[in-house]
């Protein structure tokens, strides 16, 4: 089987699908027609997309079970505190499908350079000189659905932006808003800090 890796800058507006109504990944790029998106993006989010056609792949990275690093630079409205920053790394509650869950840890810090190493939004978050804003790194093992926005409203500080930058060692430095690389199999299971080998059943992450 020829297996095909692409990561990709998916830009703020882009549906992490590639039909539909609105701009879609088919506008990136001319993609074989078996390729699919690892996980997704929202259409409101940016940043780090995989597009593969390798199923084992796939799995290691969707199943909760091996718990993945995902790391986001993310603009909060507001001088975010220090006790908010704890609460993000211990785990605030959130609400999903109409439940409330306590979120896993997290790794949090303070990152005020992100702004200037992503790439342009367009449109642009609408700057309000009189509110303060915070850039920070989120990093989580799990992926609940909109989890990182529901987390910084939990604790008082809502997302203005948020741009995945990594997944573990793969990550868009570098890229530009919509820019697309091909990968190999050894470079992107490398970088994702999972073996190749290719056994009947799918091996749990050390």
């Amino acid at each position: 089987m020829d297996y095909r890796y692409y990561v990709l800058y998916k830009p703020y507006g882009v549906l992490s699908q590639f039909s539909g109504e609105g701009e879609t990944l088919a506008a990136l790029g001319d993609f074989p027609s078996d390729v699919y998106p690892v996980g997704r993006l929202d259409k409101d989010s940016e940043g780090l997309l995989l597009l593969t056609n390798d199923p084992r792949l796939n799995h290691q990275l969707l199943d909760p079970v091996h718990a993945h690093a995902r790391t986001y630079w993310v603009q909060v409205e507001g001088e975010i505190s220090a006790h908010a920053l704890e609460q993000l790394e211990q785990g605030p509650s959130i609400r999903v499908k109409g439940k409330r869950v306590k979120t896993a840890k997290a790794t949090v810090r303070l990152h005020p350079e992100a702004g200037t190493l992503l790439p342009e939004r367009l449109p642009p978050i609408r700057y309000r000189k009189q509110v303060p804003d915070t850039w920070i790194a989120l990093t989580l093992t799990e992926g609940k659905n909109r989890q990182v926005r529901k987390m910084t409203a939990a604790v008082g500080f809502p997302t203005l932006r948020l741009a995945r930058w990594a997944i573990e060692g793969l990550t868009v430095e570098g890229f530009r808003s919509g820019e697309v690389r091909a990968f190999n199999e050894e470079e992107v299971y490398a970088l994702l800090g999972i073996s190749r080998s290719r056994p009947g059943s799918f091996p749990k992450k050390q």
